[in-house]
């Protein structure tokens, strides 16, 4: 990658979940109550999760975050036969409480130093966003922490890259945006913001339109690429 491509950059925009926060860390944290189909069911949840957002897309008919995360669990728990209504329970609430990845707080530490103004843009909805950021004690890190909600519409539609502009008076180009979902990485690319796709599983790239900057495997390396010591 090469780092003169990030010279310029005012703000970095944070996808929220994958990206800043563990949504595995929801089954992880009730694995003995889900049982041994608990890997399996949290990969199904995540796939259901994303697949159901694009479907409404092409619907046009959006529904909040938290309807959509609890229909794809509902699919996957009839799927993997498990029954229990706590389970269920459990495993909603702790979506309101995921775990940041380990080198989350310390880099937004290095980049709140250093000046850089940050925030996150989320399929999430307010109700889901809010408890969980405030949870991990980062929020005082972010100016804005922004839901889809307002434009009706998931990713990678460009009403959703477009919130930022409005809500934070930035340009797209002095816009640094990190995603783990290569899909999104490349929505956000193709708007005009330059963006880095946090590569955490290091699978291929999906070969989809807008040039991304580059990749990473975490985001521990974010501050050098921004050229913060």
């Amino acid at each position: 990658m090469n780092d003169r491509h990030m010279t310029g950059i005012e703000m970095c925009v944070f996808d929220a979940y994958g990206t800043l926060f563990d949504f595995n860390s929801a089954v992880a944290r009730h694995r003995t109550a889900v049982g041994p189909k608990a890997d399996a069911l949290a990969d199904l949840w995540r796939q259901k999760q994303i697949q159901y957002t694009w479907l409404r897309n092409g619907m046009a008919a959006y529904a909040p975050f938290w309807q959509v995360t609890g229909e794809a669990l509902d699919h996957c728990l009839a799927v993997h036969d498990i029954r229990d209504p706590d389970v269920r329970e459990k495993l909603m609430g702790a979506y309101l409480a995921l775990d940041p990845f380990p080198e989350v707080p310390a880099m937004l530490e290095r980049l709140q130093r250093a000046g850089r103004r940050l925030a996150i843009l989320s399929n999430g909805n307010p109700a889901m966003l809010d408890p969980m950021v405030a949870a991990s004690g980062l929020a005082a890190c972010f100016e804005a922490v922004l839901s889809v909600e307002p434009a009706g519409v998931y990713k990678p539609d460009a009403r959703v890259y477009r919130l930022v502009e409005a809500r934070c008076s930035v340009t797209p180009d002095k816009v640094c945006f990190l995603s783990s979902n290569c899909w999104d990485a490349h929505g956000a690319a193709h708007f005009g913001f330059r963006t880095i796709w946090v590569n955490r599983a290091g699978v291929p790239d999906d070969r989809l339109p807008g040039t991304l900057a580059g990749q990473l495997r975490d985001l521990s390396q974010l501050p050098a690429l921004l050229g913060i010591a």
